[in-house]
């Protein structure tokens, strides 16, 4: 890879990488916000259906306290009811909206059901909200929780819309029951006192049953929500639950049934159910997710005994949240294009020099030293070129050094060869005479066998010519120019020979040599003069390493 590619791929992967962690950190900062947006406006809603709910208390607390006020009795309960007492409740009841308006006496005996006259005489103190106010005699209102027991006396109405089978449901927690029979009010009870105030008549009770109660959930959604919807849902919702149970909502499976019967995510019941608290999240409702608040709803004795719920559907509210993320995806984009092709035409302008260098070194190579950068480039890069430029006039200056130290060379070589051949000629003319010097002593030491002094020196004259003339034709020898012949070849043989040849050379006569040769050379496959040649040249260098004596 040359270096251009890895410095553009660098820099293509880090714009990459850039970019996506902008992408992914403002995708993630707006779904924070926008969820939290989403999240505040629902807490918001919550409160809007707290006050709703409340104003049902407050409602049926109205409705019984004007009735307890307008209606101060002289005589006793059961002779107000044999009056006018019976219709003037049935009027209320239908008026009202209340699912149960009853009346007790002070020992807490049904006198009076208005939503089912027929049932009476049974003795109700342990309904929670009748047992509050025979505490203190204080009108008390809030949510309470009827058993299944005192239900029957309401008729079979309530008694049914009470009974709620549990349904399975994702992410709920575990259940061991398989339906819910008590009923949860929305309920208010006052003291009824005689006209004199002299004592205490009779406690009113009035309130809704919320189980199945579509009537206020409904109520909820429209005022908080409004009527928009998407294909078959809402995506405004509202849910009472008891416990965990939802008894009523607007919720739906498929659009078309609510669910009643289902059960509140574990995660969210621990949060609110089991701890008490607010939760404003995102939670999976049923069969999908709602950004949704729960408040815990409190009974009269200050116990959570469920909660409520207001909720919009995730799913339209991620839609323009998706498509603001494309486009900053798709600005995210086109600027890494863009980023891409400014790149890649700053790199080539940055890696011109470069392309010059490489397009240098290559005619270098080629043996064109004249060749230069000729960029007048700034930086770092300016630098290489100028040092490639120098390197260049270097390599110049050096070729031509060397060109001049090679003719020299040449010329001296040729000198030595020309002393050489000159040499040679003179050994050949030597040869000459010696051969008639060594004849002419052979004639004189023949004619003179009885004179042993003149013997002596013929001898020495003899031995001394005969030296001399093996000199010389070692000398011619080794001079003659000959084709390469290669032969087995005695290897001591030609080292004595040469060693024999220049131990008595001037440049020898301070080195003493020491010779060792190998009893039993192995074969040698060469050329005789060229070997000779090859050890004459390493003991002339030898000889030159060495000043002084030596060995």
């Amino acid at each position: 890879m040359t270096l251009r590619n890895k410095i553009t791929l660098g820099a293509i992967l880090i714009i990459l990488l850039s970019f996506t962690a902008v992408a992914l950190v403002t995708g993630l900062y707006m779904n924070r916000v926008y969820l939290k947006q989403v999240q505040l406006r629902v807490r918001h809603d919550l409160f809007s259906a707290q006050r709703i709910y409340a104003g049902y208390v407050k409602r049926v607390d109205e409705i019984l306290r004007a009735v307890a006020v307008r209606r101060r009795l002289g005589g006793s309960l059961d002779e107000e009811l044999e009056g006018d007492l019976g219709n003037v409740f049935q009027n209320i009841y239908r008026n009202s909206g209340l699912d149960i308006f009853t009346l007790v006496d002070v020992d807490g005996r049904v006198l009076y059901r208005a939503h089912n006259p027929d049932v009476q005489g049974d003795i109700i103190t342990g309904h929670p909200m009748i047992r509050k106010v025979m505490e203190t005699w204080e009108p008390a209102s809030g949510t309470v929780i009827v058993p299944a027991g005192m239900l029957t006396g309401d008729g079979e109405a309530i008694s049914k819309r009470a009974c709620i089978k549990i349904l399975p449901t994702p992410r709920a927690g575990s259940s061991l029951k398989e339906e819910e029979d008590r009923g949860m009010f929305i309920a208010a009870a006052v003291p009824f006192f005689s006209l004199q105030d002299t004592g205490r008549l009779g406690i009113l009770l009035g309130g809704y049953l919320l189980n199945r109660n579509d009537e206020i959930v409904d109520g909820i959604r429209d005022e908080v929500f409004g009527s928009i919807q998407i294909p078959e849902k809402e995506i405004g919702t509202a849910t009472i639950f008891f416990d965990d149970l939802r008894i009523a909502t607007n919720v739906t499976f498929d659009g078309r049934q609510r669910a009643i019967g289902s059960r509140l995510s574990e995660e969210v019941y621990d949060h609110v159910i089991g701890e008490g608290k607010t939760w404003s999240d995102r939670a999976f409702v049923v069969n999908d997710w709602y950004i949704s608040s729960y408040e815990p709803i409190r009974d009269i004795r200050d116990r959570i005994v469920g909660s409520l719920y207001v909720g919009v559907l995730e799913a339209p509210y991620r839609q323009p949240q998706k498509v603001l993320v494309l486009w900053i995806l798709l600005i995210i984009s086109l600027s890494a294009v863009a980023a891409f092709l400014l790149m890649y035409f700053y790199m080539k302008r940055i890696m011109k020099p470069i392309d010059g260098l490489v397009l240098m070194c290559k005619r270098l190579m080629q043996g064109d030293l004249s060749v230069r950068c000729e960029l007048e480039a700034s930086g770092e890069m300016g630098l290489l070129c100028r040092s490639f430029d120098q390197m260049a006039d270097a390599f110049e200056k050096f070729e031509k050094n060397l060109v001049r130290e090679s003719q020299l060379q040449i010329g001296q070589s040729e000198k030595l060869a020309a002393i050489g051949r000159l040499a040679a000629g003179v050994a050949h003319e030597i040869n000459n005479p010696l051969t008639s010097i060594l004849n002419f002593t052979y004639l004189v030491k023949q004619s003179t066998e009885n004179d042993e002094g003149v013997q002596r020196d013929l001898n020495v004259i003899l031995e001394e010519t005969g030296r001399v003339r093996k000199i010389v034709r070692e000398l011619l020898d080794f001079a003659r120019q000959a084709p390469a012949v290669k032969e087995n070849i005695d290897l001591n043989e030609v080292l004595q020979n040469l060693v024999a040849l220049i131990v008595k050379q001037r440049e020898f006569r301070t080195i003493r040599f020491d010779a060792r040769y190998d009893d039993n050379p192995e074969e040698f496959y060469a050329d005789k003069n060229q070997i000779q040649q090859l050890f004459l040249n390493l003991l002339m260098n030898s000889a030159e390493s060495i000043s002084g004596e030596g060995s």
